[in-house]
């Protein structure tokens, strides 16, 4: 399967806190230029692996970044210490670049806490932004500053003193079907790609002029034309059913009138 999925990668928003949320500047990819690059996409793969990988292709295919080293491992006296994603050399800034990328799909539940950061949370209820965030900050990036790591990059010629850090968050956030999307501060809702339902609400609403498409997981960075498999409401609700009997929050595409929508039914309260 051959298609622009690079630019479609590169593309999606990007969260940008600010420096008092996250002490660390944001890494853009928006502005490669992508479009006339073909790639077979990593199909077989985890989510978190395909964007690595498409985070890699586009950045090896514009002149002004060179990859010097991905997903190094800094190592103990008796273990594995933890992981640098890259190290990037930026030809514009002439700055050495530690980039971590992150890749995650959340849900917002203003139950889960007074905080902003605190209401974010994966699909099935595993995954939490404000958790990304704090082990970022105090276990990915620090590592950059241990000797050991010091020692690792000797083999790049690269003296940690003079790299820059950053992060480049993929962020595809979700909220409640009709909630008011202008309380949320704009570099959150420059992220928001959809809503979420309960199944309740799916039954009630039973568009049936509509086809739906239930993506796997490792087909969620796909862009929506390129799933093949489209169903009615009767076909689609059947599916879906099966998901929320597991205890698992479906992505839903839903195709009307040449639009197309994205949504999760949820089967948590």
């Amino acid at each position: 399967m051959k298609a622009p999925f690079i630019s479609f990668f590169l593309k999606a928003p990007e969260l940008k806190l600010s420096l008092k949320d996250f002490p660390f500047a944001a890494f853009s990819t928006s502005e490669i230029d992508a479009e006339s690059l073909l790639i077979d996409f990593p199909s077989e793969q985890m989510l978190g692996k395909q964007a690595e990988f498409l985070f890699e292709q586009g950045l090896k295919h514009t002149p002004r970044f060179q990859i010097i080293a991905a997903n190094i491992q800094i190592q103990g006296a008796t273990e594995t210490l933890g992981e640098l994603d890259y190290l990037v050399f930026d030809s514009k800034t002439q700055q050495t670049l530690h980039i971590e990328l992150a890749c995650k799909f959340y849900l917002l539940d203003e139950s889960l806490g007074t905080a902003l950061l605190d209401q974010w949370i994966g699909p099935n209820r595993k995954d939490r932004l404000q958790d990304k965030l704090g082990k970022m900050k105090t276990r990915q990036f620090p590592l950059l500053h241990r000797d050991e790591t010091a020692w690792a990059l000797n083999n790049f010629s690269v003296k940690t003193p003079v790299i820059q850090q950053q992060y480049c968050f993929k962020a595809f956030l979700f909220v409640p079907k009709g909630f008011q999307q202008t309380k949320l501060p704009q570099h959150f809702q420059n992220c928001l790609v959809g809503y979420y339902m309960y199944w309740e609400q799916l039954i009630a609403e039973k568009d049936e002029t509509a086809l739906y498409a239930l993506p796997q997981k490792k087909q969620w960075l796909l862009p929506a034309e390129n799933l093949m498999h489209w169903l009615s409401f009767s076909e689609a609700k059947e599916e879906i059913k099966k998901f929320i009997t597991e205890k698992r929050s479906p992505l839903v595409y839903k195709k009307k009138n040449g639009l197309v929508e994205k949504f999760f039914v949820v089967w948590w309260d």
